[in-house]
């Protein structure tokens, strides 16, 4: 037998079908700058997935209107419309849960979740938060923070769990506070290090170098410390191609 009676043209003409790209559903309430950053990162093919929804539960929410004109599913889905918090968050994981995420991302979502929301989602759901966790929890971060003195804010990203802004912090990125700081310059330079990091752990996520286990946030199979990966005032302004000589 010649080795041309080995060859087949299903084998010849057989292409390996390109893996699937992971899934992203975004979840938002108002302006969606940080889902931006998400979308910008996804047309340079540097996101390591695809957004495949945008999902809001204020209408009117121009976040949605981003998602439209990057060309992903936008989904309005008002809380006012359910007697309770826990008919709403069923009504979301139904509709989350229609465009099979590898990963939930929360970017500038103002509710609290259930727990049964958390639970079902539970470590595959990130949120990030404008303070350097566990430091100021809740609302009001920038006037807290300017209020106690401190001399470095920032942002975090975190796994969410039942506990609000208290699950495993996954990367870190701080901020300097300046003589005369305002809150509004503050708030500022913190959305500029968020717009810096998390594009970088919704990556990190999808390629399944952070992962969560119940020890806490690993990145590449090593535990995390408390505050996670940190990077440091001077590293963001670098990458931000902030002017810091007056800073320092």
């Amino acid at each position: 037998m010649s080795e041309s009676d080995y060859s087949s043209d299903t084998l010849q003409d057989f292409t390996p079908e390109p893996a699937e790209a992971r899934r992203v559903v975004v979840l938002i309430s108002g302006n969606g700058s940080n889902l931006q950053a998400l979308i910008d990162e996804q047309v340079h093919d540097r996101l390591g997935g695809e957004i495949v929804a945008v999902i809001s539960n204020q209408a009117d929410a121009y976040g949605l209107q981003r998602a439209r004109e990057a060309g992903i599913d936008a989904v309005a889905l008002p809380h006012r419309e359910y007697e309770n918090r826990e008919a709403y968050d069923g009504a979301l994981i139904k509709v989350i849960e229609r465009h099979e995420p590898d990963l939930v991302v929360l970017a500038g979502f103002m509710r609290i979740l259930t727990p049964r929301f958390v639970q079902r989602f539970l470590g595959r759901l990130i949120n990030i938060h404008p303070s350097l966790l566990p430091a100021y929890q809740g609302l009001h971060t920038h006037a807290r923070a300017l209020a106690d003195g401190v001399a470095e804010h920032g942002c975090s990203v975190h796994y969410v769990t039942e506990e609000l802004d208290g699950g495993p912090v996954l990367l870190q990125a701080a901020v300097e506070v300046a003589d005369g700081e305002t809150e509004e310059s503050l708030k500022e330079k913190v959305h500029a290090r968020e717009h810096l990091i998390y594009p970088i752990a919704v990556k990190w996520c999808l390629e399944g170098r952070l992962q969560f286990g119940d020890g806490g946030a690993r990145f590449d199979g090593m535990p995390l410390p408390e505050q996670g990966l940190r990077m440091s005032h001077a590293d963001a302004a670098e990458e931000l191609d902030e002017d810091i000589e007056d800073e320092e």
